[in-house]
């Protein structure tokens, strides 16, 4: 199988434990379940963390899950050559809520979050496109989370470059 394959009977898994009233994370993987998401240089709570929203809400979808994956995965593979950070972003070292760019409450926030997704190094209290982050893209053109991901990496260290892409979706 693929890793995608891999990813989605995984993803489905979970599902199907979630579903079952466990929603204790730590009982969902098998070490080599443990041993893929290292592969790919996920963590097993932002799996948890897509398949708690996906039951709950039915968002955000499974092929979002993948398609957030798939740019995680490349990043790891691309620009850290497979090597995981050691680094832990938490809600501390993010901007707040409120904080804006460009006129754009929560920008900043979602930006850092960006990054720290890509590079793996979100802590495990915090979630990239949970739901202040879909409602922005959504009310920002209904930008989609793997495509934010792909111009935040793209962007680099410019922070503008990703506001005005925003402002060109709404257009």
């Amino acid at each position: 199988m693929t890793w995608n394959d891999i990813f989605l009977a995984l993803f489905d898994k979970c599902i199907a434990r979630f579903q079952s009233g466990d929603t204790d994370f730590g009982n969902y993987y098998t070490p080599a379940d443990l041993a893929f998401l290292g592969e790919i240089g996920y963590q097993p709570r932002e799996l948890f963390d897509f398949v708690e929203d996906f039951c709950g809400e039915g968002d955000p979808s499974i092929s979002t899950a993948l398609l957030v994956a798939a740019v995680r995965r490349d990043y790891f593979m691309t620009v850290q050559k497979g090597v995981r950070s050691d680094k832990k972003i938490t809600a501390n070292d993010i901007p707040t809520f409120g904080d804006e760019l460009d006129g754009m409450a929560y920008l900043p926030r979602l930006i850092a979050k960006g990054r720290a997704k890509l590079r793996g190094e979100m802590d495990p209290d915090l979630m990239f496109d949970c739901g202040g982050d879909r409602r922005f893209l959504k009310n920002h053109g209904d930008i989609h989370p793997a495509d934010f991901l792909r111009h935040v990496w793209a962007a680099g260290d410019n922070d503008q470059k990703i506001a005005d892409w925003i402002k060109a979706q709404q257009a």
